[in-house]
C-alpha cells in the first residue's frame, strides 16, 4: 500500500487546458472520491495516475516515487473500468491470473492468489465459467478479482458501476466498501454519482471545469459546502437556493426577491443589505403558521418519505417530510427553514458566507 500525492498537475490537449493546477493529497489506506458532472476531468485525472495519460505539467506521487515518467506496469496500480474489460475466450480463472502470467509468477503462487481473491468475492465456484455465462454483477467481481490477485499498492475505479441497474449498483456499492475496509488498499474512485461519493468515500474530491471545488469527508461537504457549486452538486435532492439579500437591521433575516422572509441564524459582519443566496436542504423545512407560503405543485410519495415541489413566487422549492401529509396540488402550505441549518452565499461570488 502506499500514498498518493497530487501536486499542481495540469492537463492539456492542444490549446485546450482540461485540468488546471490540481492538488490532492491521498493517505495510505485511504479511499477517495473523485466526483463531480461529466467533463469536470475525473477520469482525466484518474487516467494521468495510472499513466494513460501524460501530464502536461505538475507532478504525481505514489509511495516515495514520482511516476510522472514510469508507464502503467511500472506503477504498482491495478485498475477497473466500467466496462470490466475481460477477455471473452478465458475462463474466471484464466482472466485473473493474467497478468501474474505475464509477469511470469509461478503457477503455485498465482493459484493461491486467485483462490484468495475468488474467496474474498464470492467467485470460487465461477471460476470454469466463461464471461458469456455471468451477470453483469459477477463480471464486475471477476474485473475486482483481478486487480486484487495484484496485490497493488494502489486500486483506481473507473465508474466501475455505471452498466448495472439500480438494485445491483446498490449491491456492489456495499460489496466495494466491505473489500475496502478488508483488505485496507489505498483507492481512488472515480464516479458522477455523488451518492456512490457520499456512502463510499473516507474523502471526497469534489471536480468543477478542471478545477478541484472542495475536499473533505462526506459529511462535511454536506453540512459545509464552501459555495454554490458544492452545495448544488452534493446531495439528492438538492439544496434549494432562493435569491435575495440579507436584512441585518435588529433580527437577521433573509429577505426573498419573491417577497418571503427567512430567519437566519445570525448575519456575516456588514452584511446589510448584500444580495446572497439562501441555501436550504429539503429535509430542513418544516410546516410552521409564521412560514413563507408557498403553493403545492408536485407530491412525490416514496414510502419512507414524502416529496413536495411547491412554488415560492417563481421558483420551485423542494421538501422532505418524514411524515405522511395529505397535500394536493394547488394546496396553501407555510414552510419554515431552520435557520441553524441553512447557508449564506455570496450571490456575485457564489462563495460562502461565514458568519
Amino acid at each position: 500500500m502506499a500514498s498518493v500525492a497530487i501536486r499542481d498537475v495540469r492537463k492539456a490537449f492542444g490549446s485546450v487546458n482540461v485540468i488546471h493546477g490540481v492538488n490532492v493529497s491521498i493517505r495510505d489506506g485511504e479511499f477517495v472520491v473523485l466526483v463531480g458532472p461529466s467533463g469536470c476531468g475525473k477520469t482525466t485525472l484518474l487516467r494521468m495516475i495510472a499513466g494513460l495519460e501524460n501530464i502536461t505539467a505538475g507532478e504525481i506521487s505514489i509511495g516515495d516515487r514520482v511516476v510522472n515518467h514510469l508507464p502503467p506496469k511500472e506503477r504498482d496500480i491495478a485498475m477497473v473500468f466500467q466496462n470490466y474489460a475481460l477477455y471473452p475466450h478465458m475462463t474466471v480463472a484464466e482472466n485473473m491470473a493474467f497478468s501474474m502470467r505475464l509477469r511470469g509468477a509461478p503457477k503455485q503462487e498465482i493459484a493461491q492468489r486467485v483462490n484468495r481473491a475468488a474467496g474474498i468475492l464470492g467467485l470460487t465456484n465461477l471460476l470454469d465459467r466463461y464471461p458469456r455465462q455471468l451477470s453483469g454483477g459477477q463480471r464486475q467481481r471477476v474485473a475486482m478479482g483481478r486487480a486484487i490477485v495484484r496485490d497493488p499498492q494502489v486500486f483506481l475505479f473507473d465508474e466501475p458501476l455505471s452498466n448495472l441497474d439500480a438494485k445491483l449498483r446498490v449491491q456492489m456499492r456495499t460489496e466495494i466498501k466491505e473489500l475496502h475496509q478488508r483488505l485496507k488498499t489505498t483507492t481512488v474512485y472515480v464516479t458522477h454519482d455523488q451518492i456512490e461519493a457520499m456512502t463510499m468515500a473516507d474523502k471526497i474530491v469534489v471536480m468543477h471545469d478542471g478545477l478541484v471545488e472542495q475536499i473533505g469527508a462526506p459529511l462535511d461537504l454536506y453540512d459545509r459546502p464552501n459555495n454554490l457549486f458544492v452545495a448544488g452538486f452534493i446531495g439528492s435532492p438538492a439544496m434549494n437556493m432562493i435569491n435575495g439579500s440579507i436584512r441585518a437591521n435588529g433580527s437577521a433575516v433573509f429577505q426573498a426577491e419573491a417577497g418571503a422572509s427567512f430567519a437566519i441564524d445570525t448575519a456575516p459582519r456588514g452584511s446589510d443589505g448584500q444580495p446572497a443566496v439562501f441555501g436550504v436542504r429539503p429535509e430542513h423545512f418544516t410546516l410552521a403558521d409564521d412560514g413563507a407560503e408557498m403553493q403545492v405543485q408536485v407530491v412525490e410519495p416514496t414510502g419512507s418519505e414524502l416529496q413536495v415541489v411547491a412554488k415560492l413566487g417563481q421558483q420551485d422549492i423542494i421538501a422532505v417530510f418524514r411524515e405522511r401529509h395529505q397535500f394536493k396540488p394547488g394546496d396553501k402550505i407555510r414552510l419554515k427553514a431552520d435557520p441553524k441549518l441553512a447557508h449564506l452565499f455570496d450571490a456575485q461570488s457564489g462563495q460562502r458566507l461565514d458568519n
